[in-house]
């Protein structure tokens, strides 16, 4: 990707012909801008997530050209090499190398039973080695003196092949060549060699199968009679029939402990929690609060409690008023003792010697409370639901150690009889199946031994198996296709740019509040028609109860909005102005709590179209009845009189430096009702010092403050690298940022958001200009008044 922050001319200005900058021909800003440094990164990083199938579609949509062409390079190329490699043909036969389930008689079977049967890899690495070929390779160079060991056996090309079909015992053989007549030749004495070899083969290896068979009888003879008296000593050692399922019924009845033992440990936590909870809220110990509880239900003692409390209160408003030294208060403090003497008696004789000597303090712990009574109760309850829960603990605890240490021995005992049945049995086949092949081939010493049988004679193939052209061209149209998908996934991670709205929507968290359609040849506001040709219309008058209305006198409307003739009767508004009219709804539906009456309108570089779309929205807010002030706050390259068809004379620079009166310099467009406009005025040496002043902010909030417009609408210079628009837009309700679909770059937008929310100021949302008009949105508005005019 270019260095873009190095190229200074990627953003040129337009100059009409009164040598004026201006915007381009889609009414894009005319700034001669180079975007801030920022890490140059591809868009892979600025998404980060993975591709959902409409990010799949938008990509080959926009990138089904690059598809085309790498599907189209890829599949040419398979095509000139298929068509100019040399036809090549096979030749096969197939050879049945052992006995079939039914017919296994053959002792040879049954050793191979024992040692896991043929193994077919080491087999074919015999049929194809020196050992076997070289004599059939001699043979074949009677006719083909150019065969050689070396051409049939090698590693890329494989002339000669040997595989096992399937899971089955058959062995296949093929051979290719240019030559059908050469792979006949050569499959044929192949075919005739191998049944010779396999005849040698197996009388060698009945000789060897009875060797072996007689040298590994003793042994196994050996080892079965050691295991069975093993296993006979071992039962007359414990005393044992099933050991399996006596380990089994103590091991479940160990679990049957354990799950018991948890759950009493459980309760008991649970029981000392409520416990501890309890005391911390009562702040007593279990003797003290049995002691309340018992002093709580006497009704001497609660009498006595209430003389003792009025006694005090009365004390309390006496002392307020006397000394201690004065006879009333001596009379009330010798009350209150006396009362005391009679609560401890009271208690000692309703708690006992055991619990008198837990109440220190009786009358704080006696409190007549339904709530402190419970709470007494349940905490008794717990202390002594512990004492119980412990008991059990201990209980469980013992039990199970003592029967951990009766099944302790009973696993070792199983697994060593497990182990000694097992290898018995093993021992038991094997002398059973070596016994059998020892008689089986004691009679087949003598007769011939079964050789191979050839089930499928050499045959070669009509047709070419290589190339094949319809499979090589269908391989290499989904290579290309998979390698354009591939490039065109490449193409747009490196592809800096939005190229949708829909990529748009997916990459940022905010609201799209309008999509611009692409307009060609866009004229400034006042070159526009802004009255209907007049045609007289015969309307019927409209009775409405006494009161007669004359449709023929009715207001006309807005010549952007409708057409209507003799022949026609339908909305005939461009998808352009549309647009524009759902952005401002969309605008007007953010404040649904809240008003939005000022706003900023700014982008993240020139050129995408942010005057534009200030002035066609404030257009289109005028016409919808809205009455809007345009603010044009780019003091660095004006454009909004260019485009409203106004002198730019005074403006705000000169409210801000010259001290104008705003109301001199609000222009009312003529040709559009409820439209008023501030241009820029004269270019400041530093806008950025007059737009943060306090003559700006007192301006906007006069503004604002002010009923006399619904909208005002503020347009400022790109956000990167310019301080204007967040100046200006903590004074407002937000910001919205253009977005021109195919320049905008990921990482600039990303940075300028993140800009503006470092400044703690609202993004409204975002408007995506130069918007296909293949969309979804604008094909439903072209359908929908297609279909209108076809009726």
């Amino acid at each position: 990707m270019p260095d873009r922050s190095s190229d200074r001319s990627a953003y040129p200005p337009v100059i009409n012909g009164n040598g004026n900058r201006i915007g381009d021909k889609n009414g894009n800003d005319g700034y001669l801008y180079s975007p801030p440094v920022v890490n140059q990164v591809v868009s892979s990083e600025v998404d980060g997530d993975g591709l959902d199938l409409r990010q799949l579609a938008s990509i080959v949509k926009h990138r089904l050209r690059l598809i085309g062409a790498v599907a189209f390079g890829v599949t040419t190329a398979v095509a000139l090499i298929t068509y100019n490699q040399e036809p090549l043909y096979q030749g096969k036969f197939q050879l049945l190398v052992e006995p079939l389930a039914e017919e296994q008689e053959d002792p040879l079977s049954l050793l191979q039973q024992d040692f896991g049967g043929l193994d077919y890899d080491s087999q074919i690495e015999v049929l194809q080695s020196p050992h076997v070929l070289d004599p059939i390779v001699e043979n074949l160079q009677s006719k083909y003196p150019e065969l050689e060991y070396k051409e049939l056996i090698k590693p890329k090309k494989q002339p000669l092949r040997i595989k096992q079909v399937d899971q089955t015992k058959i062995l296949e053989v093929s051979y290719v060549d240019e030559d059908p007549q050469k792979i006949q030749y050569v499959l044929d004495n192949l075919s005739e060699a191998y049944l010779r070899y396999s005849l040698e083969e197996r009388r060698v290896e009945v000789k060897q199968g009875l060797d072996f068979v007689e040298s590994q009888l003793p042994e196994v003879r050996n080892r079965v009679d050691d295991l069975q008296g093993r296993v006979q000593k071992f039962r007359q050692q414990y005393n044992l029939l099933n050991p399996e399922k006596q380990a089994e019924i103590l091991a479940n009845k160990q679990v049957d402990f354990e799950q018991n033992y948890f759950a009493t440990q459980s309760e008991l936590k649970e029981t000392r929690s409520l416990y501890a909870l309890l005391q911390k809220q009562l702040g007593l110990q279990p003797q003290q609060a049995l002691a309340a509880s018992y002093l709580s239900e006497s009704p001497r003692y609660q009498n006595l409690l209430n003389e003792l409390q009025k006694v005090e209160v009365e004390l309390a408003q006496e002392s307020a008023r006397f000394l201690p030294s004065n006879p009333i208060v001596q009379n009330l403090e010798e009350k209150k003792n006396k009362l005391l003497i009679l609560l401890q008696q009271e208690a000692g004789g309703i708690l006992g010697d055991n619990l008198a000597n837990s109440v220190e303090n009786t009358p704080n712990l006696t409190s007549p409370s339904s709530l402190r009574l419970e709470l007494n109760q349940q905490y008794i309850q717990a202390a002594n639901k512990i004492e119980i829960l412990e008991i059990r603990q201990q209980a469980l605890g013992e039990a199970m150690s003592q029967l951990e240490d009766l099944t302790k021995q009973m696993p070792i005992i199983a697994r060593q009889y497990t182990d000694l049945k097992r290898e018995l049995t093993v021992a038991t086949e094997s002398l059973t199946r070596f016994l059998t092949a020892q008689e089986e081939l004691q009679l087949k010493g003598a007769q011939q031994a079964l050789p191979w049988q050839t089930i499928a004679q050499p045959i070669v193939t009509e047709r070419p198996i290589s190339p094949n052209p319809p499979r090589n061209l269908a391989l290499g149209l989904v290579s290309g296709v998979l390698l354009g998908l591939g490039a065109a996934l490449l193409a747009e991670r490196l592809d800096p740019v939005f190229h949708s709205s829909e990529e748009l929507k997916e990459s940022i968290n905010l609201p799209i509040l309008g999509l611009i359609p692409v307009q060609k040849d866009l004229k400034p506001l006042d070159e526009l028609e802004t009255s209907p040709k007049k045609e007289k219309l015969n309307l019927p008058q409209l009775q409405i109860g006494n009161t007669t209305l004359n449709l023929n006198n009715s207001p006309k409307p807005e010549s952007t909005s409708t057409t209507i003739n003799s022949k026609q009767k339908w909305y005939g508004a461009s998808p352009f102005l549309e647009a524009f009219r759902s952005l401002n709804t969309n605008i007007k539906l953010l404040g649904s709590d809240t008003s939005i009456r000022s706003f900023v309108i700014s982008s993240s570089i020139p050129s995408e179209g942010k005057s534009t779309i200030s002035c066609h929205l404030a257009q289109a807010a005028a016409a919808m009845g809205q009455k809007v002030l345009l603010i044009d706050a780019d003091l660095r390259r004006p454009q909004v009189h260019r485009w409203i068809g106004v002198e730019n004379e005074e403006g705000l620079s000169n409210v801000l430096a010259t001290g104008l009166d705003i109301e001199e310099a609000i222009v009312k467009v003529p040709q559009w009702e409820n439209l008023s406009v501030v241009t820029a005025g004269d270019i400041p040496p530093d806008p950025t010092r007059l737009l943060a002043s306090q003559k700006m902010h007192t301006l906007m909030e006069r503004l604002k403050s002010s009923r006399k417009y619904d909208l005002i609408i503020y347009d400022t210079p790109p956000i990167l690298g310019f301080a204007d628009g967040r100046i200006l837009s903590t004074r407002t309700n937000g910001v919205v940022l253009v977005v021109r679909i195919g320049k905008t770059d990921r990482s600039l937008l990303k940075q300028n958001i993140d800009n503006i929310r470092m400044s703690n100021v609202p993004v409204l949302g975002v408007i995506a200009n130069q918007v296909n008009r293949s969309s979804n949105s604008y094909h439903y508005y072209s359908h929908y008044y297609s279909e209108a005019e076809r009726k």
